[in-house]
């Protein structure tokens, strides 16, 4: 982009986007930042000299830190291919040589060639004022597929190299080349040059590297000559500190729009060097985990050793598209995506349990719903099944970007990924306390067992259930008395150490900002109604057990206080038991002979 006029291109672009909901919501954003930068002018204003000192202090300490922790034996080189997707589309078709490109459509361009660069045109851009800075431009479709092969033939020749590099997109990678270069006694120039010489024969691509001591620096240092070319930073510290002395804190990878007005509107900062000169106020203004990366810029420390290999969190594919408000339209994208994702799992051999659906809107609001599966999943069915009621549940609404992402996940392999929640029938079919016949009779006779009452919290449209009495097994108490506790007699029943064990009733349970189970964390949003009864029924079975463990430890004790007494003539009256109005549990085995009584 050097030697493009800015300032034409952002008038270009404040013309063609004013009034545009894309417009409104940068103006909101820069409204914030507005807002943060000033909170942190009054911060630094509130400084006096004492804290200023204070805070110099615990800066000159934390630099002589970070100094000790220097290590400039190991060579990092950073890989990036230049142009990508613009590239391989005019490998594919020749006729696009020397032509102006853009990988997109008239709503995002996903890269530009270098020949549409020179007009200012870029990635994140709107086609459509691309179109207008470029009249010539031409767009191609995005083909993943062929991105992903050509991505794949970089990555062999990566291997050769260092066989634990590291991927942070099709295009780039990290290489540790510290052994290849003492091994065959080459220079981390030596090796720049042959690998980028590899990935032209076997993919027909150009490549940019940069060679230096960590990852920071040498990320920096391939963008140096791009296109296809090098830049080599020696292992020497007076060499590190001279680089990145003049060097904009634009080009540190995690130094933003947003980060570099707030440190040059309130610090002045401009260059990394500044940070040290800076060093007491970044300590006194932002968080220690901030401050710390501030300082390791200024001092060019980036990271020398390999991440360790750790377990996949989450996996994920999300799309742009032109704003519409056609459900079917959204439907088949969603579909789309669905196979994706599906393809992504079963490729990693993974299954997930959380589903996350990612929706920005026409206004740029971006709103994100989870739900969390009864099993792990990783088929386009089953992925399709809950992400089509996380839609639903938003609709009607007009789009412009949608995804999908999985997390809690598994390896197929795992046997215990296969385990599911645990549902009402196989509760009682597996209770050790039951009899047969209680078993039989929970089981095959659904007609005679009626569930509580569903939560009602966080729902507009859900009522009642038709039937709102109780079995008879539960003395024909209606909802109303078990939910108003102004008729129960006793309150204290409630924090018991009986009263524990059903503390989990689907009468006390909520779901937490719509979606989250307050007994057990489970997600579940509104429009999942059949898997919300199930979850409750879940509880409510739960609850039973406890309750019948309770009680069968109650009699127990009660039994052995009984036998202990001596023997009297007169009788002792039976205690009556009272009734769920008094606050007291009915005991389950009750309940099991008031049914069969009345059958």
């Amino acid at each position: 982009m050097e030697g493009v006029d800015k300032e034409k291109v952002q008038k270009v672009i404040y013309e063609m986007s004013k009034g545009s909901k894309y417009f409104e919501n940068e103006q909101r954003k820069e409204a914030l930042t507005k807002q943060k930068i000033e909170h942190l002018r009054a911060q630094c204003a509130a400084l006096t000299d004492n804290d200023i000192s204070h805070f110099q202090k615990a800066a000159e300490k934390k630099m002589l830190e970070l100094e000790a922790s220097r290590d400039l034996s190991k060579i990092w080189l950073h890989t990036d291919m230049d142009a990508f997707y613009a590239a391989i589309e005019t490998l594919e078709d020749p006729s696009l040589k020397g032509k102006p490109l853009a990988v997109g459509s008239m709503s995002m361009i996903a890269t530009a060639s270098y020949e549409a660069r020179k007009f200012g045109v870029r990635a994140a851009m709107p086609g459509f004022i691309g179109c207008k800075l470029c009249p010539g431009l031409v767009f191609v479709r995005p083909n993943f597929e062929r991105y992903t092969h050509y991505s794949e033939l970089t990555r062999k020749v990566f291997q050769r190299y260092d066989p634990n590099f590291i991927a942070t997109s099709l295009d780039e990678a990290y290489l540790n080349i510290t052994n290849v270069c003492i091994e065959r006694s080459i220079t981390g120039e030596e090796v720049a040059t042959e690998l980028r010489t590899a990935i032209h024969q076997e993919t027909g691509l150009t490549c940019s590297a940069g060679v230096a001591p960590n990852r920071m620096i040498a990320k920096v240092c391939s963008d140096i000559n791009k296109p296809n070319g090098q830049f080599i930073l020696p292992n020497d510290r007076e060499a590190v500190l001279t680089f990145v002395s003049t060097l904009p804190i634009r080009k540190i990878g995690g130094i933003g729009k947003v980060t570099e007005q707030m440190l040059r509107q309130v610090l002045g900062i401009s260059t990394c060097q500044e940070m040290l000169q800076k060093a007491a106020f970044l300590c006194a203004l932002f968080s220690e985990g901030s401050a710390d990366f501030f300082l390791s810029v200024g001092l060019g420390l980036g990271g020398t050793e390999t991440p360790e290999q750790r377990q996949r969190k989450s996996i994920s594919c999300e799309r742009t598209f032109t704003a519409t408000n056609d459900s079917s339209l959204l439907f088949e994208k969603l579909a789309n995506l669905a196979e994706n994702l599906a393809g992504d799992l079963q490729k990693e051999g993974l299954r997930g349990k959380t589903l996350t659906l990612k929706l920005k809107t026409a206004d740029f609001e971006v709103r994100t719903r989870a739900v969390t599966t009864r099993g792990f999943i990783n088929s386009k069915e089953d992925i399709l099944i809950y992400a089509t009621k996380l839609l639903k549940a938003e609709m009607p609404l007009s789009l412009r970007l949608m995804g999908l992402r999985m997390s809690q996940l598994h390896d197929e392999k795992d046997d215990s990924s296969t385990s599911t929640q645990k549902t009402l029938d196989i509760f009682f079919r597996s209770s050790n306390n039951a009899s047969t016949g209680q078993q039989d009779f929970f089981v095959h006779d659904e007609s005679i067992f009626i569930p509580e009452q569903r939560n009602l919290v966080n729902y507009s449209n859900e009522g009642v259930l038709s039937n709102p009495v109780i079995g008879d097994g539960l003395g024909g108490v209606s909802l109303d008395d078990v939910m108003n506790t102004e008729k129960l007699d006793d309150l204290s029943v409630l924090t018991s150490p009986e009263a524990t064990a059903s503390s989990c009733k689907p009468g006390q349970q909520l779901w937490i900002d719509g979606y989250i189970c307050s007994i057990c964390g489970f997600e579940l949003p509104p429009g999942f109604e059949e898997e919300r009864q199930e979850h409750s029924d879940f509880h409510l079975a739960e609850s039973l057990q406890q309750e019948e463990t309770v009680d069968s430890k109650r009699t127990i004790s009660n039994e052995s206080r009984l036998a202990e007494r001596p023997c009297s003539s007169t009788p002792t009256p039976k205690k009556k038991l009272k009734s769920s109005k008094e606050g007291k549990h009915i005991p389950i085995d009750a309940f099991f002979t008031k049914c069969n009584k009345n059958l």
